[in-house]
């Protein structure tokens, strides 16, 4: 595989500009944007199955309907995401990810472990059930247990 590719995205997407670039529908299971820059990006309905988005600035970008188990979004900018149907399935959020504004209905995010206030956040916004798992999202981010805040 080419530096940054993954093994069915060949072309190099690590550390690039792909702004705006259109990647709806592609298989990029383990692709490797690590600190790209994916503002407006399409991904919509993509397969992205273990890809790392590490460090990467998404903002605005479409990720309605992917496949995104496993993916790691640590340090990753999500501000303005369309998180619509996406499947985030112990997806990685490490550090200071960012949901601002990020539209998450019906996202599923069992298994993704976040900080208390990135989940007080996307509790505050989460709606929806996941077409392809049937969870809902607020089940999947544990709105609705009690929490036990510590405060630091």
């Amino acid at each position: 595989a080419f530096k940054g590719g993954g093994p069915y995205g060949q072309g190099v997407t690590r550390g690039q500009d792909l702004s705006g670039k259109d990647f709806s529908g592609q298989t990029l299971i383990r692709q490797d944007f690590k600190t790209s820059i994916l503002r407006q990006a399409n991904f919509k309905g993509a397969k992205l199955l273990g890809a790392s988005f590490f460090d990467a600035d998404l903002t605005g970008a479409d990720l309605s309907e992917a496949d995104l188990r496993g993916a790691d979004f640590s340090l990753a900018n999500v501000t303005k995401v369309n998180l619509t149907n996406a499947n985030l399935e112990g997806a990685t959020m490490m550090g200071n990810t960012s949901f601002k504004g990020s539209n998450i209905t019906g996202a599923d995010f069992t298994d993704v472990p976040l900080r208390d206030d990135q989940r007080v956040y996307l509790c505050k916004v989460a709606d929806g059930v996941n077409a392809t798992t049937g969870n809902a999202t607020r089940d999947t981010l544990l709105c609705n247990l009690e929490h036990h805040h510590h405060h630091h």
